[in-house]
């Protein structure tokens, strides 16, 4: 027998059924489910100093645990001596295992360790069921050693979902345990 996440366990066996009683499906394929987690970094400053470029790369396969990839810019922007093609970011998608392994560590284990923690905001959906979040360094993530970086960065993760509706969403990540304020 194979290994299956956890989280994806638990939708299948407890979040399906609880979606499908809250909003009424009548499939169980209508039920709204997570499609992708993409995780990104700009690097303004990798304009002036290349290796932060392979710095964020590395630290976001650390995190992941999936081979990150650096983005190029996509225009020139003389004011900030930027030119078309230059690497200024870095990004992971995740899909499938790999993406609820990602999830439940961000949730158990990372998100704590925010000082003064008290949940993520609910005004992060973009009115299509997907919902972004920020945070504003990478050491709450267990896997970077603390005395190896060389700068505290934030990073953005999104969820997208199959869902229609930006309530619909927030149902299915409330129940996957993504801990949003109490209003």
């Amino acid at each position: 027998m194979s290994y299956i996440p956890r989280l994806k366990q638990e939708y299948k066996e407890r979040v399906v059924k609880a979606l499908s009683d809250e909003f009424g499906y009548k499939n169980v394929m209508q039920v709204p489910k997570l499609q992708k987690i993409v995780v990104s970094r700009g690097v303004g400053a990798a304009v002036a100093d290349k290796k932060l470029i392979d710095h964020a790369v590395d630290e976001l396969t650390m995190i992941t645990g999936q081979k990150a990839v650096s983005t190029m810019s996509k225009k020139d922007v003389a004011a900030f001596k930027l030119r078309k093609g230059m690497p200024i970011g870095a990004k992971v998608t995740l899909r499938g295992e790999r993406m609820y392994e990602f999830l439940d560590r961000l949730i158990t284990t990372a998100l704590p360790r925010v000082r003064d923690f008290q949940g993520v905001r609910a005004t992060g959906f973009d009115g299509r069921g997907n919902y972004s979040l920020g945070v504003t360094e990478q050491i709450i993530f267990p896997e970077i050693n603390i005395d190896k970086i060389n700068r505290i960065n934030g990073m953005d993760i999104t969820f997208v979902t199959t869902a229609e509706t930006d309530k619909e969403a927030k149902s299915l990540l409330t129940e996957l345990g993504v801990p949003f304020k109490k209003n």
